[in-house]
């Protein structure tokens, strides 16, 4: 009967799939209202929450279950604590929300922040300076469980990864113990204020623990004193 086939042809369509949906973070408003209408403006996105700090964030996105988080990756303004805040915030998120894919922006070509991301299980990492339809194509690629991460600069931080040795036994047992669990949580990732609620120090002494252990490893950056760690995590966990 005709109507039966009109029933089984309605029958037959499929459901249009349902939006991505996305989560953002930033710390400038003009920021955020530019990145919803961009991204509104696509029928295969939708944003479902968004926020203004780190701590907003934590608490908000994983009530709206978001698939994709577009994290800034400095926040705050200006000073220290600031910087690599969103690295943090993504750690933290997927801890909570292992399948959300995380997608870094940042304004500065930093090979230290990349190495960060890459550690804390971030699936893009682009500029700021990205044009829109780039940034559209970024979050639908990490929607798929794709990398967007830049092949240039993951290839200078896995060079980091593959060079020489920076220390030696008796360099790290200049390291007193203390500086010593700093150092792994480096490489754990963590940030100054992190590693200062962690270990219920403030976080200057933990700035200045930091610039000590660095002195003493004879390295000038933070992401080699994170390798320096890994380095021992493999050494240590192969004995």
């Amino acid at each position: 009967m005709p109507e039966t086939a009109d029933t089984a042809d309605a029958g037959g369509v499929d459901a249009p799939a349902e939006p991505i949906g996305v989560f953002l973070l930033d710390d400038h408003e003009v920021v955020r209202r530019g990145l919803r209408d961009l991204l509104d403006a696509e029928p295969d996105l939708t944003v479902v929450g968004e926020a203004a700090s780190a701590r907003e964030a934590i608490a908000r996105a994983p009530a709206v279950r978001p698939r994709v988080a577009v994290l800034d990756v400095r926040l705050g303004g200006a000073g220290e604590s600031a910087d690599h805040e969103g690295i943090a915030v993504c750690r933290e998120l997927r801890a909570r929300l292992p399948e959300l894919a995380c997608l870094m922006l940042t304004s500065f070509d930093d090979d230290e922040a990349l190495f960060d991301a890459i550690m804390a299980g971030a699936a893009g990492y682009v500029l700021k300076q990205i044009n829109g339809s780039d940034l559209v194509s970024a979050v639908r690629t990490v929607a798929g469980g794709r990398s967007m991460l830049d092949p240039g600069a993951t290839a200078r931080v896995m060079a980091r990864l593959r060079g020489p040795q920076p220390s030696t036994p008796d360099e790290l047992e200049r390291l007193s113990p203390r500086e010593r669990e700093i150092l792994e949580l480096i490489g754990d990732g963590l940030t100054n204020r992190q590693i200062a609620e962690r270990l219920f120090l403030a976080e200057k002494t933990v700035k200045n623990r930091i610039s000590s252990i660095l002195s003493k490893l004879g390295v000038g950056r933070r992401i080699q004193a994170a390798v320096i760690a890994e380095r021992i995590r493999e050494r240590e966990t192969g004995q």
